[in-house]
């Protein structure tokens, strides 16, 4: 039984103002339509005996100490710059903004 039709699909595009051609609606009713159904063949399946999951494989975050390290030297860094000033890399000016 098809629980996405062309009339649900042309009430949603309204309502998202969204405007769609005849070919779009029946188009879109086919696959929204499939999407329905798998999302119901899963709902089936999970029942109250599976736990809800955000990710397949369980997931564990690895952390280091946050430890200051050598950093470059600023002079240095600018050298390679296409443009400097004040200390900082120039880059153009966009939008016409006023400087």
């Amino acid at each position: 039984m098809s629980t996405i039709d062309s009339a649900e699909v042309v009430r949603l595009a309204g309502l998202a103002r969204i405007d769609l051609s005849e070919d779009e609606v029946t188009r879109l009713a086919g696959e929204l339509d499939v999407i329905v159904q798998a999302v119901a063949t899963v709902s089936e399946v999970a029942g109250a005996d599976v736990p809800a999951t955000s990710h397949p494989i369980p997931l564990t975050n690895v952390f280091r100490d946050d430890v200051p390290g050598e950093t470059l030297d600023t002079a240095a860094v600018l050298s390679q710059a296409p443009e400097a000033q004040d200390d900082k890399f120039a880059v153009p000016q966009i939008l016409g903004e006023e400087v």
